[in-house]
């Protein structure tokens, strides 16, 4: 048996195992756009029609990966339907615009509840004792590849995008977060001096709303963003999309800041 068969056997098994995925994924993308999912994102997400029609055709291919490299799956009976992916894909990928590089390369799966789902968390008390509770949410973002979601509050914080509260924008901001291998409120930033800037507007501003939380204040930002730094980058995202204007009059540093990491201003979209 010639001596070289299996080495270029193997070379062959690599180079198959890298060219069919680039392949498959070239041509979803290369695929039309569905007309009934133009119909969903003009139905249902509500700063779709604003978006100019460069974002409207960037955003059209990153639904088209997205939803060819991420599962779905429902809990609780729910049956997944077209309408879901599209509604969450489109959310997801508004974070990816002009941004480049790879689409939340550590994510595989989407898991939706009908509505909001149960957990249990430890709790420690003043004295240290630990305790399980149960606690319901409407998202989470696992940094195992994985993000939970309750429907019928994606679907609401889609169709009304100026409330600055929307669970899949949340989610998928720990996501790009915890890209750095944690979440910890820095995601993957261009060199050192941004890494200087972030830290210094976004402790700041973490300080300022965790005071604001302490005394009952009313912020622009959702309070829960005081709850550790992670939650703030997530919540602040909610409000640079959501409510741009607001935070650029009244948070002008933070809205700057963001702007330079998404590479988009929201502002346009009003």
């Amino acid at each position: 048996m010639n001596p070289w068969i299996f080495p270029v056997l193997a070379i062959v098994a690599i180079a198959l195992a890298l060219w069919v995925p680039r392949f498959r994924l070239n041509r979803a993308l290369s695929a039309p756009f569905p007309d009934d999912w133009v119909e969903i994102l003009e139905r249902d997400i509500g700063v779709y029609k604003n978006l100019p029609m460069p974002l409207r055709l960037q955003l059209r291919q990153l639904i088209k990966q997205f939803l060819h490299q991420k599962h779905f799956s429902g809990a609780q009976g729910l049956e997944v339907t077209n309408e879901m992916r599209v509604i969450i894909a489109a959310q997801a990928c508004m974070l990816q615009l002009n941004r480049g590089g790879r689409l939340y390369p550590r994510l595989k799966y989407i898991i939706l509840y009908p509505s909001a789902f149960v957990v249990s968390r430890p709790e420690i008390d003043g004295s240290g004792v630990v305790s399980h509770g149960q606690k319901g949410l409407l998202g989470e973002s696992w940094q195992n590849g994985k993000v939970i979601l309750a429907w019928d509050n994606v679907l609401n914080g889609a169709r009304n995008f100026v409330d600055g509260s929307n669970v899949v924008l949340h989610e998928f901001a720990h996501q790009l977060d915890s890209e750095t291998g944690s979440a910890n409120g820095a995601p993957l930033l261009a060199g050192e001096s941004s890494y200087r800037s972030w830290a210094a507007t976004l402790s700041s501003e973490f300080e300022d709303l965790q005071q604001e939380a302490r005394i009952g204040k009313r912020s622009l930002l959702d309070h829960y963003g005081a709850t550790n730094p992670a939650e703030f980058f997530a919540v602040a995202t909610e409000t640079f999309f959501e409510k741009p204007g607001h935070m650029a009059q009244h948070h002008q540093e933070l809205f700057d800041v963001l702007k330079d990491y998404y590479r988009i201003d929201p502002r346009q979209w009003q």
